[in-house]
């Protein structure tokens, strides 16, 4: 399976609001898209990521309005991690501390320096500023020097009970390696290897078990370059007898899910066509941007969404 690390991940937020002013004002990535859930079009889907939302940047969000917060645990993605340059952290625990974002103390996780932080929802989100080389340019912001920018997805730590079946999964079908583990979390990365293409299995026996909500992961998403090797991958696991859904076009990317063995979504998306294509990168999440599909019912989407400004 040729598969090229992280694409993008999906999470669950209660207000889209306070969610765009956290994820642009306080971290500082970029709005690149706003559109809609395409299998509920009266919520929004917001895309947050680097100047032009390339695949391994991109955080986005389905704000359900009043859903119930979550709690974060054993059979979901656990933490979504961004990678920062190293030496970044005192910037960040300075801005976190300012802006009264509630935060962890800093931990070292094999090479790198990790400073957790909660977004509005109680989402984990940590950034880690990593030892290793990431030559991908920083999210542009007004408030954030690019010197101390997130550069886009180090990792993400999905939290399991019984990590066995799902690394199996990972090294013998979805074509990762184990790279390094140390206590109860394991790291598994992808092609090149890297920030961007790294997944951890924490196995940590105090988590409780997850409940979806607000402030959980719904999705992780793995990159493929092409049609044909996201076809390949769709083929094999079905012959795997993997419940695999068909290719879903999603007009940024073409999709397929499936879900890991402790139950854990994930998704495999296509690099193309990207969120250029229907708007100027320049102005990228200035309009709510709709599949070709639902484009009839622009008015009627337009009129049960609520403003974000």
């Amino acid at each position: 399976m040729q598969l090229l690390g992280l694409h993008h991940i999906t999470a669950i937020a209660a207000d889209p609001r306070r969610n765009l002013d956290f994820y642009t004002r306080v971290l500082g990535l970029r709005f690149v898209k706003k559109s809609v859930n395409q299998d509920d079009p009266g919520t929004y889907h917001l895309y947050y990521g680097d100047r032009t939302g390339s695949p391994g940047t991109v955080l986005t969000f389905f704000p359900w309005a009043g859903i119930k917060r979550g709690r974060p645990g054993t059979g979901q993605a656990y933490a979504t991690a961004f990678s920062v340059p190293a030496g970044a952290l005192g910037f960040w625990q300075e801005r976190l501390a300012l802006l009264k974002v509630e935060t962890a103390a800093s931990e070292a996780r094999f090479a790198d320096q990790v400073l957790t932080c909660f977004d509005p929802d109680g989402l984990r989100i940590e950034l880690i500023a990593t030892a290793e080389a990431d030559p991908r340019a920083p999210a542009p912001s007004a408030e954030v020097p690019g010197s101390h920018a997130i550069r886009g997805f180090h990792s993400a730590t999905l939290a399991l009970a019984d990590a066995a079946a799902t690394a199996d999964l990972l090294t013998n079908v979805m074509g990762h390696r184990r790279a390094v583990q140390s206590g109860h979390r394991t790291r598994f990365a992808v092609a090149a290897g890297g920030p961007g293409t790294y997944v951890d299995l924490l196995t940590d026996p105090a988590l409780p078990r997850g409940l979806n909500g607000a402030g959980t992961v719904h999705h992780i998403a793995f990159r493929t370059p092409d049609d044909p090797a996201h076809q390949a991958a769709q083929a094999q696991l079905s012959a795997l007898g993997v419940g695999v859904t068909p290719v879903i076009d999603r007009a940024y990317f073409k999709s397929i899910y499936y879900r890991e063995p402790r139950g854990v979504l994930f998704e495999i998306a296509t690099d193309q066509p990207g969120f250029a294509i229907d708007e100027p990168v320049e102005t990228l999440g200035t309009r709510l941007s709709l599949p070709p599909r639902l484009e009839p019912l622009r008015a009627e989407i337009e009129a049960a969404l609520p403003p974000l400004s």
